[in-house]
């Protein structure tokens, strides 16, 4: 008790535990995982779509046809491009599918929650996907719709964010957060809370100023659209780097409007901007620890 009486040991004291609680407070929100439960179940055909998988892989194995730029199967087909863009090189892949079951989601770790995270091409190469971009790194925000593969895992706004809805029939639409409940998209497969939507009704939905404030400016940018029933587009940018500057969002929107995509939205990007297919990652990416690897982040969107 002596050591407390003398001058500024209190202070000290506090000092101590107010910078073990601080050191606590961020290895919790950056560092330790967390895992979480989901919110509901709201679509359950999981199984089924899992049966369908099964099949198509089983019965599609031998008419397969994979190029570094393609892939074909009897309920699959992929054609992979590049293309320079404003002094930007940029990567469209156009996908066709036969039904809705191709295109999927999946969490790092099979497993939702905070800090829990891998790399896109480790969590493509977990689901056999044939094509994959990273998704809305989810576990970065402690808020946002969060719904993959049918089960709800979040339904907290964040704030007036455009989420991206996937149907069960594979059709996109785009909702605001802060006038919708994730409780009432009945028919929701997939929910996506970045944003914003880059094409609504065919109609370039952002202005040329329009920024995120987690990916301002010229960026690598990862971005996916609808075209049409069971048509799908993916865009990725390459960016900060001497070869590629980035593109704005407007931009971005311009060449999904060229391709004649009907809704597009805009995923999480900058360093998290990844583009895997056929067993290998395409783009250059300038996430990871080195500015060079990839980003680990907490999901992915694909195709199989």
């Amino acid at each position: 008790m002596n050591w407390l009486r003398k001058p500024y040991r209190w202070a000290w004291l506090f000092s101590l535990l107010l910078t073990a609680s601080s050191c606590w407070i961020l290895l919790k929100a950056f560092v330790l995982p967390d895992r979480q439960v989901a919110v509901a179940t709201v679509a359950d055909n999981t199984s089924a779509t899992t049966d369908d998988s099964t099949e198509e892989t089983t019965t599609s194995s031998e008419s397969i046809v994979a190029t570094d730029t393609s892939y074909t199967s009897d309920g699959l087909t992929i054609t992979l491009t590049e293309k320079r863009v404003d002094e930007t090189t940029v990567y469209i892949a156009d996908i066709q599918t036969a039904d809705s079951s191709h295109l999927q989601t999946a969490l790092a770790e099979n497993t939702y929650g905070r800090n829990i995270k891998e790399t896109t091409s480790a969590m493509a190469a977990e689901n056999d996907a044939v094509l994959a971009i990273n998704g809305d790194y989810y576990g970065f925000r402690s808020t946002g719709f969060v719904m993959r593969n049918g089960t709800l895992y979040r339904d907290t706004a964040n704030g007036d964010t455009q989420a991206l809805v996937i149907d069960q029939d594979g059709n996109f639409s785009i909702v605001d957060e802060s006038t919708t409940s994730a409780e009432s998209l009945t028919n929701a497969q997939q929910i996506l809370s970045f944003g914003p939507a880059l094409i609504e009704d065919g109609q370039i939905a952002v202005s040329t100023s329009a920024e995120v404030s987690q990916s301002m400016t010229s960026n690598p940018r990862t971005a996916i659209g609808q075209i049409g029933e069971n048509h799908y587009v993916i865009i990725v940018s390459e960016g900060r780097t001497s070869d590629s500057e980035g593109l704005t969002l407007y931009q971005l929107a311009e060449q999904f409007e060229e391709l004649g995509a009907a809704t597009a939205y805009n995923l999480d990007g900058g360093g998290s901007s990844t583009l895997y297919f056929n067993g290998k990652v395409v783009n250059q990416t300038v996430g990871g620890s080195d500015n060079s690897e990839e980003r680990a982040v907490s999901d992915i969107l694909y195709f199989k």
